[in-house]
Protein backbone atom coordinates (compact mmCIF):
# COMPACT_ATOMS: atom_id res chain seq x y z
CA UNK A 1 0.00 0.00 0.00
CA UNK A 2 1.09 3.59 -0.44
CA UNK A 3 1.18 6.48 1.96
CA UNK A 4 -1.99 8.53 2.10
CA UNK A 5 -2.37 11.24 -0.53
CA UNK A 6 -1.93 13.94 2.07
CA UNK A 7 1.29 12.43 3.41
CA UNK A 8 2.62 11.85 -0.11
CA UNK A 9 1.97 15.49 -0.94
CA UNK A 10 3.83 16.54 2.19
CA UNK A 11 6.79 14.29 1.37
CA UNK A 12 7.16 15.65 -2.15
CA UNK A 13 6.97 19.26 -1.09
CA UNK A 14 9.20 18.75 1.94
CA UNK A 15 11.89 17.22 -0.26
CA UNK A 16 11.61 20.09 -2.72
CA UNK A 17 12.02 22.47 0.20
CA UNK A 18 15.72 21.61 0.49
CA UNK A 19 17.51 24.94 0.24
CA UNK A 20 20.90 25.84 -1.15
CA UNK A 21 22.84 28.20 1.17
CA UNK A 22 24.74 29.90 -1.63
CA UNK A 23 27.09 27.00 -2.33
CA UNK A 24 29.92 27.41 -4.82
CA UNK A 25 31.53 24.46 -6.59
CA UNK A 26 35.25 23.96 -6.20
CA UNK A 27 37.09 21.60 -8.58
CA UNK A 28 38.19 18.42 -6.82
CA UNK A 29 41.76 17.27 -6.47
CA UNK A 30 40.49 13.73 -5.94
CA UNK A 31 41.62 12.30 -9.27
CA UNK A 32 42.83 8.73 -9.19
CA UNK A 33 42.96 6.22 -11.97
CA UNK A 34 41.31 2.80 -11.64
CA UNK A 35 41.76 -0.20 -13.86
CA UNK A 36 38.30 -1.39 -12.79
CA UNK A 37 36.47 1.44 -14.52
CA UNK A 38 34.54 0.20 -17.53
CA UNK A 39 33.25 2.08 -20.54
CA UNK A 40 29.85 0.55 -19.80
CA UNK A 41 28.54 -2.53 -18.08
CA UNK A 42 27.06 -5.02 -20.51
CA UNK A 43 23.92 -6.05 -18.63
CA UNK A 44 22.50 -3.91 -15.84
CA UNK A 45 19.67 -4.71 -13.45
CA UNK A 46 17.50 -1.75 -12.42
CA UNK A 47 15.06 -1.84 -9.49
CA UNK A 48 12.57 1.00 -9.35
CA UNK A 49 12.57 1.76 -13.06
CA UNK A 50 8.85 2.33 -13.60
CA UNK A 51 9.11 6.11 -13.40
CA UNK A 52 11.12 9.06 -12.13
CA UNK A 53 14.87 8.69 -11.62
CA UNK A 54 14.78 4.95 -12.32
CA UNK A 55 13.06 5.41 -15.67
CA UNK A 56 15.58 8.05 -16.71
CA UNK A 57 18.42 5.74 -15.66
CA UNK A 58 17.08 3.07 -18.01
CA UNK A 59 17.03 5.53 -20.91
CA UNK A 60 20.63 6.57 -20.26
CA UNK A 61 21.86 2.98 -19.90
CA UNK A 62 20.26 2.10 -23.22
CA UNK A 63 21.88 5.14 -24.83
CA UNK A 64 25.25 3.88 -23.55
CA UNK A 65 24.66 0.53 -25.21
CA UNK A 66 23.97 -1.52 -22.07
CA UNK A 67 21.40 -4.28 -21.96
CA UNK A 68 18.85 -3.50 -19.25
CA UNK A 69 16.76 -5.81 -17.08
CA UNK A 70 14.14 -3.92 -15.08
CA UNK A 71 12.05 -5.21 -12.19
CA UNK A 72 8.68 -3.47 -12.47
CA UNK A 73 5.59 -3.63 -10.29
CA UNK A 74 3.48 -3.18 -13.42
CA UNK A 75 4.64 -4.26 -16.85
CA UNK A 76 4.70 -1.49 -19.42
CA UNK A 77 6.26 -1.27 -22.85
CA UNK A 78 9.85 -0.05 -22.64
CA UNK A 79 11.65 -0.50 -25.92
CA UNK A 80 14.92 -2.39 -25.64
CA UNK A 81 14.36 -3.45 -22.01
CA UNK A 82 13.76 -6.89 -20.54
CA UNK A 83 10.90 -5.96 -18.22
CA UNK A 84 10.09 -8.46 -15.49
CA UNK A 85 7.03 -8.05 -13.31
CA UNK A 86 7.87 -8.65 -9.68
CA UNK A 87 7.54 -7.48 -6.10
CA UNK A 88 10.60 -5.89 -4.52
CA UNK A 89 9.41 -7.17 -1.13
CA UNK A 90 9.88 -10.73 -2.43
CA UNK A 91 13.53 -11.73 -2.53
CA UNK A 92 13.07 -14.45 -5.16
CA UNK A 93 11.53 -11.96 -7.59
CA UNK A 94 14.68 -9.86 -7.45
CA UNK A 95 17.13 -12.75 -7.55
CA UNK A 96 15.43 -14.28 -10.59
CA UNK A 97 15.40 -10.99 -12.46
CA UNK A 98 19.01 -10.08 -11.59
CA UNK A 99 20.53 -13.44 -12.50
CA UNK A 100 22.99 -12.97 -15.39
CA UNK A 101 23.56 -9.24 -14.86
CA UNK A 102 26.99 -7.77 -14.16
CA UNK A 103 25.84 -4.61 -12.36
CA UNK A 104 22.81 -3.43 -10.38
CA UNK A 105 21.18 -0.09 -9.64
CA UNK A 106 18.40 0.44 -7.11
CA UNK A 107 16.21 3.52 -6.82
CA UNK A 108 13.52 1.83 -4.73
CA UNK A 109 11.63 4.16 -2.44
CA UNK A 110 8.77 6.63 -2.90
CA UNK A 111 7.28 5.75 0.49
CA UNK A 112 5.92 2.36 -0.62
CA UNK A 113 5.08 0.02 2.26
CA UNK A 114 3.93 -3.58 2.56
CA UNK A 115 0.77 -4.64 4.40
CA UNK A 116 2.84 -5.28 7.54
CA UNK A 117 4.22 -1.73 7.48
CA UNK A 118 7.68 -2.65 6.16
CA UNK A 119 9.18 -0.05 3.84
CA UNK A 120 10.57 -0.82 0.41
CA UNK A 121 13.27 1.77 1.16
CA UNK A 122 14.87 -0.86 3.41
CA UNK A 123 13.25 -4.21 2.65
CA UNK A 124 13.35 -3.87 -1.13
CA UNK A 125 16.82 -2.36 -1.26
CA UNK A 126 18.09 -5.00 1.17
CA UNK A 127 16.75 -7.70 -1.14
CA UNK A 128 18.55 -6.14 -4.09
CA UNK A 129 21.82 -5.96 -2.12
CA UNK A 130 21.49 -9.55 -0.91
CA UNK A 131 20.73 -10.87 -4.39
CA UNK A 132 23.72 -9.03 -5.82
CA UNK A 133 25.96 -10.59 -3.18
CA UNK A 134 24.65 -14.12 -3.70
CA UNK A 135 24.76 -13.92 -7.50
CA UNK A 136 28.22 -12.39 -7.59
CA UNK A 137 27.09 -9.08 -9.03
CA UNK A 138 29.94 -7.08 -7.55
CA UNK A 139 29.07 -3.60 -8.88
CA UNK A 140 26.11 -1.77 -7.39
CA UNK A 141 24.81 1.77 -7.14
CA UNK A 142 22.23 2.52 -4.44
CA UNK A 143 20.25 5.75 -4.74
CA UNK A 144 18.97 7.07 -1.40
CA UNK A 145 18.64 10.69 -0.24
CA UNK A 146 20.42 13.58 1.42
CA UNK A 147 19.46 13.29 5.07
CA UNK A 148 20.55 9.65 5.30
CA UNK A 149 23.43 8.49 7.46
CA UNK A 150 26.34 10.91 7.58
CA UNK A 151 24.32 13.58 5.75
CA UNK A 152 21.64 13.80 8.46
CA UNK A 153 22.71 17.29 9.51
CA UNK A 154 22.46 18.58 5.92
CA UNK A 155 18.67 18.31 5.83
CA UNK A 156 16.67 21.18 7.33
CA UNK A 157 15.13 20.04 10.66
CA UNK A 158 11.57 20.36 9.39
CA UNK A 159 12.33 18.22 6.34
CA UNK A 160 14.16 15.61 8.38
CA UNK A 161 11.28 15.40 10.85
CA UNK A 162 8.76 14.87 8.05
CA UNK A 163 10.87 12.22 6.32
CA UNK A 164 12.56 10.63 9.33
CA UNK A 165 10.97 7.18 8.90
CA UNK A 166 11.79 7.06 5.19
CA UNK A 167 15.33 8.33 5.79
CA UNK A 168 15.83 5.82 8.61
CA UNK A 169 14.80 2.96 6.31
CA UNK A 170 17.12 4.17 3.54
CA UNK A 171 19.96 4.54 6.06
CA UNK A 172 19.49 0.92 7.15
CA UNK A 173 19.86 -0.17 3.52
CA UNK A 174 23.00 1.92 3.16
CA UNK A 175 24.47 0.30 6.25
CA UNK A 176 23.80 -3.20 4.93
CA UNK A 177 25.69 -2.36 1.75
CA UNK A 178 28.61 -0.67 3.51
CA UNK A 179 29.08 -3.02 6.47
CA UNK A 180 28.31 -6.47 5.14
CA UNK A 181 29.18 -6.50 1.43
CA UNK A 182 32.87 -5.74 1.72
CA UNK A 183 33.71 -7.57 -1.50
CA UNK A 184 31.26 -5.49 -3.53
CA UNK A 185 32.28 -2.37 -5.45
CA UNK A 186 29.41 -0.18 -4.34
CA UNK A 187 28.49 3.48 -4.69
CA UNK A 188 25.79 5.35 -2.78
CA UNK A 189 24.28 8.44 -4.40
CA UNK A 190 22.19 10.75 -2.19
CA UNK A 191 20.19 13.28 -4.23
CA UNK A 192 18.85 16.50 -2.75
CA UNK A 193 15.31 17.78 -3.34
CA UNK A 194 14.00 16.24 -6.55
CA UNK A 195 12.37 18.23 -9.34
CA UNK A 196 10.78 16.93 -12.53
CA UNK A 197 12.20 19.28 -15.15
CA UNK A 198 14.55 18.90 -18.13
CA UNK A 199 18.18 18.02 -17.42
CA UNK A 200 20.44 21.02 -16.82
CA UNK A 201 23.78 19.26 -17.11
CA UNK A 202 25.20 21.36 -14.27
CA UNK A 203 24.53 18.99 -11.36
CA UNK A 204 27.47 17.62 -9.40
CA UNK A 205 28.46 14.87 -7.00
CA UNK A 206 30.28 15.78 -3.80
CA UNK A 207 31.66 14.00 -0.73
CA UNK A 208 30.59 16.97 1.41
CA UNK A 209 28.07 15.54 3.88
CA UNK A 210 26.64 18.99 4.60
CA UNK A 211 25.90 19.87 0.97
CA UNK A 212 22.20 20.55 0.37
CA UNK A 213 20.15 21.70 -2.58
CA UNK A 214 17.79 20.63 -5.33
CA UNK A 215 18.38 18.57 -8.46
CA UNK A 216 16.35 17.48 -11.47
CA UNK A 217 15.56 13.79 -11.76
CA UNK A 218 17.18 13.50 -15.20
CA UNK A 219 20.40 14.96 -13.79
CA UNK A 220 20.37 12.41 -10.98
CA UNK A 221 20.04 9.64 -13.56
CA UNK A 222 22.91 11.07 -15.59
CA UNK A 223 25.18 11.21 -12.54
CA UNK A 224 24.19 7.69 -11.42
CA UNK A 225 25.07 6.13 -14.78
CA UNK A 226 28.35 8.04 -14.92
CA UNK A 227 29.12 6.92 -11.37
CA UNK A 228 28.34 3.32 -12.28
CA UNK A 229 31.05 3.35 -14.94
CA UNK A 230 33.64 5.31 -12.97
CA UNK A 231 36.33 3.53 -10.98
CA UNK A 232 36.72 6.65 -8.84
CA UNK A 233 33.28 6.22 -7.29
CA UNK A 234 33.77 2.71 -5.95
CA UNK A 235 33.09 2.54 -2.17
CA UNK A 236 32.08 6.20 -2.12
CA UNK A 237 29.06 7.91 -0.55
CA UNK A 238 28.21 10.97 -2.64
CA UNK A 239 25.59 13.71 -2.47
CA UNK A 240 24.02 14.96 -5.70
CA UNK A 241 22.93 18.59 -6.03
CA UNK A 242 22.67 21.26 -8.71
CA UNK A 243 24.30 24.52 -7.67
CA UNK A 244 22.68 26.25 -10.63
CA UNK A 245 19.16 25.87 -9.27
CA UNK A 246 18.18 29.02 -7.41
CA UNK A 247 16.97 28.83 -3.83
CA UNK A 248 14.35 30.87 -2.00
CA UNK A 249 16.71 31.25 0.95
CA UNK A 250 20.44 31.86 1.31
CA UNK A 251 22.13 31.26 4.64
CA UNK A 252 25.64 32.39 3.86
CA UNK A 253 28.27 31.12 1.47
CA UNK A 254 29.91 27.72 1.43
CA UNK A 255 32.24 26.16 -1.10
CA UNK A 256 31.41 22.61 -2.17
CA UNK A 257 34.16 20.47 -3.61
CA UNK A 258 32.94 18.64 -6.69
CA UNK A 259 33.81 14.96 -6.89
CA UNK A 260 35.32 14.46 -10.33
CA UNK A 261 34.68 11.12 -12.02
CA UNK A 262 37.46 9.73 -14.18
Amino acid sequence: KLLTAATSFLLVHSINAFVTPSFTAKPSTNLRSSSSALDAYKKVFVAGGSKGVGRSIIDKLLADGSEVVALLSEIGAIDGVTAIKGDAFEYKSIEGAMDGCDAAISTLGAGQTADDGKRVDYEGNSNVIEAAGILGVTRMVLVTSIGCGSSKDAAPPSVFETLKEVLAAKTKAENVLIKYYTNMNWTIVRPGGLKTEPMTGTAILTEDNLAIGSIHREDVADLVVKALNSGNTERKVLSAIDLGISSAANAGEKTVEEFVMA
